[in-house]
This record gives structure tokens, C-alpha cells and sequence, in this order.
């Protein structure tokens, strides 16, 4: 068996990552999204930077060749070569397991080693900004094989990250650590038994397994992919015997208040019901506590004459919006009109950003509904970089409306998330591009931006356009459904039932 660091690295983030990747069918994997292409070139383009820093030797050896790879790399730290590049390692860890690293760097120091007076000290090459801990434990391992080689630990490792100083690894904390992940992934890969799943989107949206998890993951009605069901509660939903949907769903509040507590049991309780029973439930007690008090106006908006549904594109990474986008829908006049604010280059900002302000201006009464809390912080970090007047952007922030937390706050519904695409979807809006998104968008500028293709920005805009078109599909549902329960809210006679 053949563990290297890679392998480590996914482990620690999905034991049954790891396990695919050595025993999966590579049929079932997705293909390489853009964004994760466009990802894969900008490390590139950080690791071209620092190596410009180092005057390094390359070892040379076929693809695929670990041994001989070992052997190149093993002959220039011989020879005492200052510092080798793209190096690989291999060496017997217990019966049966080998262990094989890729570190970036091995840069010589003065001590004592089997080779002589020096020893090598690994370096790694990283695109993100924090020394996560996956990232120390790696260079944990690295320093593990490495001593395996050279007949001597190296005192640390190093993290080369992006836009920050080196970080150095403490041992002390992260070997002992490394030991206990190793020895575990070694475990399971011996037991010759896919591991379970647990769907989490942050963690899995950009591996390659996804597809297959989800699909199996639906077809068990899996618990992962009710929200609010984290991997701590999902193994004490386990330990309680609840395994299914249909057992959450039948699971008595008190029980899961006693084990949750009172906010999270109820939250699980109703989820599970409403996930289970395909239809959106209200939130009573909490629709009757808003709608009585000042912020109740917002049931009346839909009679307003104009309302604007706003959507933005950006480049989050360097604090770029290139894309302000705005539905204005008329009622008076029963129409509905687009506009796209886009920076065709990223100096164009500003001047969106008054354009889109002259927009907002023509409509000076018409309530800002966008979705989540970005829109009204782009407002603030905009206005205050372009050193915006506060009469000109304030009131305007006094009239955005976040749909978002209207919908987490009054209703529960039967989506796997409650993000814009399946709260939409879910109500009936489709995207015209089923697979754009955010990050693909990023993908498209970029794209833009080298090739001068107008195809490009003319999907940026088309997607956005269905982003601002889907929050009004949202708000207006969301509306009508809160309808009733607002009349009853103002009623003299409505009495709030404190058990609802």
C-alpha cells in the first residue's frame, strides 16, 4: 500500500475522499470545473513566484516512476545540491505500507545526516493564506519521510503561503498529531469498506467525487442533506438509533430538545418534518413576533408601484465588483426592466458604482431587495472607496431589504440548502445556464479579460440577470405565502398561540 501526502491531505478533510481515490471507480468522477482549473493556474502562478526566489536543482524521472523518482531526488541531496525542487520520496514505513511525498523544496542546512555535515529541511509551496492545520500536518509527513531518508528529523517544516511571511511548523504539536491521522487513514484503507458518507458543501462542492455522493446521498434520503444536520449532530442523531429522514421526522421535539437543546431541537424538528413532507411550513411565533413590530411594512411592498431586485458579480479575492445588477419591476406600468453596471475592465469600477447610484436615485421610494447580506456591504466598502457623499448611499442602505433573512426567519422549507439556487428552483425559477455560478462567473471574466470575447461577459450578464429575476420570484412567493398570516398578525383578535 502506498500512502502518500497527498492522500494524508484529503483524509484529513474526508476519510472517504481518501478511500475513493485509491479503491473508487474513476468513471464517477466529475469533470474539472473551470473554476477549479482557474484555481489550479493561480497556484501555479504563486509557485512560479516564489521559486523565482530559490536557485534550485530539478531531479529528473519518468511519470509514475516513484522509485526512480527517489532515486534522482536521493542523488542530488548526495551531492549536497543548496536546494532541490519537485524532489519525491519514498520510503518503508511498517509491513505492507509505503510512505511517498512530493515536497516543494528541500533546502540544505548545516548538520549532520547520513550524507554528511548537512541535512535537508522540506518547504511547501501553498496558494492559500492560512497555515490551515491539513497544511502543517503535511509538512509533518513530509519531515517523517524525509528523516526516514536522511537518518535525521529536520527541526521544522515550512509553509510558503500566499501574501504572507513563511510559517514554521512546530513539531512538538504537529508530529505526535500526524502519527494518529496516519496511522488512522492506513486503518481504513485496510479495511476494504467505503466509508460513510456525509455531504458537506463547503468541504465537497470542489471534489471530485461530489456527483457520485450526491447521488447516492439522495437516493437514502440521507441526513447530511438536511440543513441544520452537522457531522457532530449527524453522529448524535446516530447514537439516539435515528438514521433516516423518515426516523428524524418521527422523532418526538421533546427528545430532540433534550439532546439539542430548545432553539436547535425545534429547528431539527421542523426541518425534518418539512423536508420529509415536501411543503413549506411557517414559522408562527416568529411571524407573529415581526409582523408586530416596526418592521411588519415589509408584507406591504409588493404594492409598491417600483421595486428593484439587486445582484452582484465579483472578484472577492481582490476586492473587485464588476458586475452591478438591477431588476426594476413597475407595476404601474406592468413592465420589468434589466440593467447591467459592468466593468468591462477592473478600473471601470467607479464608475458603475455612480452609475448604479443614478439608477437607485431615479427610483428615490422603491424598496432594494437583494438576497444575503452582500449587497449592503458592496454599498458601504463602495461608497467609502470612492469617497461617496453619506446622503447619496445611506438612505439607500435604509432601503434594502435582505430576502434571505426574511425567508430563514419566517418560514422552513423543504431544500437541501438555503442558498438562492434551490430556494428559487424549488418555487419554480430555472436558470437559463443550469451549471453557471458565482465562481464561474469569476471564470468568464477572467476569460474575458484575456481573449476580449464578448460571449463571455454576455454570460456574466445573462446569469446575473437570472440571479436578480430569481430573487423576485423568491420575494413574491415568499410574500404571498406570509399573507395570511400577517392579516391574522393584525387582526384585534389574534392571540399568538406560544405553543405554535
Amino acid at each position: 500500500m502506498l500512502v502518500s501526502a497527498d492522500l494524508l491531505l484529503y483524509y484529513q478533510r474526508c476519510d472517504r475522499r481518501a478511500y475513493l481515490d485509491v479503491f473508487g471507480d474513476r468513471r464517477q468522477k466529475d469533470p474539472v470545473s473551470d473554476f477549479l482549473l482557474e484555481l489550479r493556474q493561480d497556484s501555479h502562478a504563486h509557485r512560479q513566484m516564489v521559486l523565482a526566489q530559490y536557485d534550485y536543482r530539478r531531479p529528473r524521472w519518468s511519470r509514475d516512476d516513484w522509485l526512480g523518482g527517489t532515486e534522482a531526488t536521493v542523488d542530488l541531496m548526495r551531492q549536497g545540491v543548496d536546494c532541490i525542487y519537485g524532489g519525491l520520496l519514498t520510503a518503508p514505513w511498517i509491513p505492507g505500507v509505503t510512505l511517498l511525498c512530493h515536497p516543494d523544496l528541500l533546502v540544505r542546512e548545516t548538520g549532520t545526516s547520513v550524507f554528511g555535515n548537512w541535512y535537508y529541511v522540506p518547504k511547501e509551496i501553498k496558494f492559500g493564506k492560512r497555515p490551515k492545520l491539513d497544511y502543517q500536518i503535511v509538512g509533518a509527513f513530509n519531515g517523517l519521510v524525509l528523516s526516514l531518508i536522511q537518518g535525521v528529523w529536520p527541526p521544522t517544516a515550512w509553509l510558503l503561503l500566499r501574501g504572507r511571511q513563511p510559517h514554521l511548523i512546530d513539531f512538538d504539536k504537529r508530529v505526535p498529531e500526524m502519527h494518529g491521522i496516519l496511522a488512522d487513514c492506513i486503518a481504513t484503507l485496510r479495511e476494504h469498506r467505503t466509508p460513510e458518507l456525509f455531504l458537506s458543501r463547503q468541504k465537497c462542492n470542489l471534489c471530485h467525487w461530489y456527483g457520485s455522493c450526491h447521488s447516492i446521498a439522495e437516493s437514502q434520503h440521507h441526513l447530511s442533506l438536511v440543513p441544520g444536520v452537522t457531522p457532530n449532530r449527524y453522529e448524535q442523531l446516530r447514537s439516539m438509533g435515528i438514521q433516516t429522514l423518515e426516523a428524524l421526522a418521527a422523532a418526538k421535539p421533546t427528545q430532540l430538545k433534550s439532546a439539542f437543546g430548545e432553539v436547535v431541537g425545534e429547528q431539527l424538528s421542523q426541518q425534518a418534518h418539512t423536508t420529509y413532507s415536501n411543503q413549506a411550513t411557517p414559522k408562527l411565533r416568529e411571524i407573529h413576533r415581526l409582523l408586530k413590530t416596526a418592521q411588519q411594512q415589509w408584507v406591504d411592498v409588493p404594492e409598491a408601484s417600483v421595486e428593484i431586485h439587486f445582484d452582484i458579480e465579483a472578484k472577492p479575492d481582490i476586492d473587485l465588483d464588476f458586475l452591478l445588477g438591477a431588476l426594476v419591476v413597475d407595476r404601474a406600468t406592468g413592465t420589468q426592466r434589466y440593467f447591467a453596471f459592468l466593468a468591462e475592465k477592473p478600473e471601470e469600477e467607479q464608475a458603475i458604482w455612480h452609475d448604479f447610484l443614478e439608477l437607485l436615485w431615479t427610483y428615490p421610494d422603491a424598496p432594494i431587495f437583494h438576497f444575503c447580506d452582500y449587497e449592503v456591504k458592496t454599498i458601504r466598502r463602495l461608497a467609502k472607496l470612492y469617497r461617496t457623499p453619506s446622503r447619496r448611499w445611506k438612505p439607500i442602505v435604509d432601503r434594502c431589504i435582505d430576502v434571505h433573512w426574511w425567508v430563514t426567519e419566517t418560514v422552513v422549507l423543504p431544500v437541501e440548502s438555503y442558498a438562492l439556487k434551490p430556494i428559487a428552483r424549488w418555487v419554480g425559477f430555472d436558470w437559463r445556464d443550469a451549471n453557471a455560478n458565482g465562481a464561474q462567473c469569476i471564470c468568464w471574466y477572467n476569460q474575458w479579460l484575456e481573449t476580449s470575447d464578448r460571449s463571455y461577459l454576455e454570460a456574466i450578464v445573462n446569469y446575473n440577470e437570472d440571479d436578480c429575476r430569481a430573487t423576485f420570484e423568491l420575494k413574491t412567493w415568499l410574500a404571498q405565502f406570509l399573507e395570511p398570516f400577517y392579516l391574522e398578525a393584525i387582526s384585534p383578535s389574534a392571540i399568538p398561540s406560544p405553543s405554535a
